[in-house]
């Protein structure tokens, strides 16, 4: 629980009265909990929606439905599902009502489910809804390595793009190689933009998706003529002013990606969105890469691995212990 802004090491495990079940609700005992970015912010007071406080911290969770109030739909006891939220999913329990819910995919794990739509849903939205990417176009995804940016790099190459992922470490691009990167850039050895144009003889980039919040001179130098540069975060910590001549010299656009509230705007749009993910993840062409799980009580730890930028693809919070310690190479 957030019970003051500031720190991880603020945050304390409480033990909470069981939350009503109003109609229409569902009760789902958690089996495992995301761990996003966002939680990050939110738990500093720097993001853009900030819960009330005390708050328990958590965007999304999987587990099992233990009891219904009411008419919810097709769900029902002993469903397996995904749950969508704004807070709540650092706990053992959630209550939720039937539009926040998705069935679990079968092949997924209760981590893999965990982690699933937050990223996928940003990434899908981004290149799909937002920037309408084509096949046979370049697109560069920085920060490949993350649980966003591996997202990006899948859903890129199942959309027919040529993906090009650039990350800070050999086990990152392997990460993102793995998920279909055509071609790796090393930015911690190597400036980006040279190394793009060399890539594209000079061309550049139809897409760049930005998580990072790189900087302003270089992403526009990484735009080919007509180039989108798709805005989705600012994990790097300043927040780029990029230059209006420059934006208007190479003809581009520069998009803003919020995912989240697109969907609360238009629901009709984000139900298409996901039902094309759901589709996705049935069919086997899509799954978070769960680098690292930790217990409930490992929270804070599992936070630090993203806020010092370590995690490769996903971190879960397990409400039940994992039966042996996970994690991938750094």
């Amino acid at each position: 629980m957030c019970e003051s802004l500031g720190a991880i090491e603020r945050l304390a495990r409480r033990s909470l009265e069981r939350a009503p079940l109003p109609q229409p609700s569902v009760r789902i005992a958690v089996k495992a909990a995301g761990v996003n970015f966002p939680d990050l912010l939110m738990i500093a007071g720097t993001y853009q929606h900030r819960p009330t406080l005390p708050f328990v911290p958590g965007l999304e969770a999987a587990g099992i439905i233990s009891e219904v109030a009411g008419e919810v739909g097709p769900f029902a006891v002993g469903d397996k599902v995904i749950v969508q939220l704004r807070s709540g999913g650092f706990a053992e329990e959630v209550v939720a009502v039937p539009a926040q819910l998705r069935p679990m995919p079968p092949a997924f794990s209760f981590a893999e489910a965990a982690t699933f739509l937050v990223a996928h849903l940003t990434a899908y939205h981004a290149l799909k809804t937002r920037a309408d990417l084509k096949a046979g176009q370049t697109l560069l995804v920085l920060g490949a390595a993350g649980g966003v940016g591996l997202a990006s790099v899948e859903i890129g190459k199942l959309l027919g793009a040529r993906v090009i992922a650039a990350a800070s470490s050999g086990a990152k691009l392997q990460a993102a190689e793995q998920k279909g990167a055509d071609h790796l850039i090393d930015y911690a050895s190597q400036a980006i933009a040279p190394a793009l144009h060399g890539l594209t003889a000079g061309a550049g980039a139809d897409l760049i998706f930005d998580p990072v919040g790189i900087a302003p001179e270089a992403a526009l130098r990484c735009l080919a003529w007509n180039g989108k540069l798709l805005v989705v975060g600012f994990a790097a910590g300043a927040i780029p002013a990029y230059a209006a001549n420059r934006v208007l010299l190479k003809g581009a656009s520069v998009l803003g990606v919020r995912a989240g509230e697109a969907g609360r705007r238009d629901p009709a749009q984000r139900q298409q969105e996901l039902a094309a993910l759901q589709a996705l993840a049935l069919q086997g062409l899509v799954k978070p890469l769960v680098s690292a799980q930790f217990p409930l009580a490992g929270f804070a730890d599992a936070l630090r691995l993203l806020a010092e930028r370590q995690a490769i693809g996903r971190v879960a919070l397990l409400t039940e212990p994992a039966p042996e310690p996970v994690q991938v190479g750094r």
